[in-house]
């Protein structure tokens, strides 16, 4: 239990940092739908589905990894609490189009992110 848990605080804990240093760099840029949270979710999904396809194939690396990248890492990196409150905001604002755009963006780009992640280590693997 307590290398797991210190897997999952470390991972979380470069994960947040991660996340936190692309808001800091990106948010700026365009406000109404911030990019740094968006490039967090869609860059979390492209390494989790790296991630899962990896560990699928690898069932001999010890689960700690796993906790670390998937659970500890890639869950500080992503933010669905920013994404929520940034879309409320743009509810409150009464910007339907922003709205519908940031939950577009969002989702739809976290998925394909993903699956694209499962693709390319599904392409590096059969190299």
């Amino acid at each position: 239990m307590g290398l797991a848990a210190a897997a999952v605080a470390i991972g979380g804990a470069a994960g947040a940092l991660a996340r936190w240093v692309l808001g800091e760099k990106l948010n700026a840029l365009f406000p109404a739908i911030p990019p740094g949270t968006l490039a967090a979710n869609i860059i979390g999904g492209y390494i989790v589905g790296i991630a899962i396809a990896f560990f699928a194939a690898r069932p001999d690396i010890s689960p700690e990894w796993r906790l670390f990248i998937i659970t500890g890492f890639c869950g500080g990196l992503t933010t669905f609490s920013t994404f929520s409150a940034e879309v409320v905001m743009l509810i409150q604002q009464g910007d339907l189009a922003k709205t519908t755009a940031a939950i577009a963006l969002h989702v739809v780009g976290s998925l394909a992110a993903t699956i694209l992640g499962i693709a390319t280590y599904g392409w590096l693997a059969a190299r």
